[in-house]
């Protein structure tokens, strides 16, 4: 095996799976366990106007990120997964994720800008 700037790129996704998979994870217990809601639907910093009716949808999408990933550490780990599966689903994973957050903070911030002239 050659170091390149591919060998590079694959260690450093699989490496940051980690951190990645743990504040998911932990994200999706505070809101659902400890009913903590600070870091639902955030936009520029601002919860929405109601954040408990957000939280079961922050909840999931962190829950399934977070639950994707791990399993994909555990894949890797275990010699299960092939190079090109286990990088499509991380890399699937991580923008999806990114995505589905975005969109939920705009849809829940919606409710407070219809009533704005």
């Amino acid at each position: 095996m050659v170091f390149d700037v591919s060998v590079a790129l694959t260690w450093l996704l699989f490496l940051a799976l980690f951190p990645m998979a743990f504040f998911w994870l932990r994200r999706a217990w505070r809101i659902l366990v400890r009913r903590d809601f600070s870091e639902v639907a955030l936009r520029r910093g601002e919860l929405p106007a109601e954040p408990a009716r957000w939280a079961p949808y922050a909840a999931a999408i962190n829950g399934v990120a977070g639950t994707v990933a791990a399993c994909v550490i555990a894949g890797v780990a275990l010699a299960a997964l092939p190079y090109e599966t286990w990088t499509a689903i991380a890399g699937s994973t991580v923008w999806c994720k990114f995505f589905l957050d975005f969109a939920l903070s705009r849809q829940a911030h919606t409710s407070t800008r219809r009533g704005e002239a």
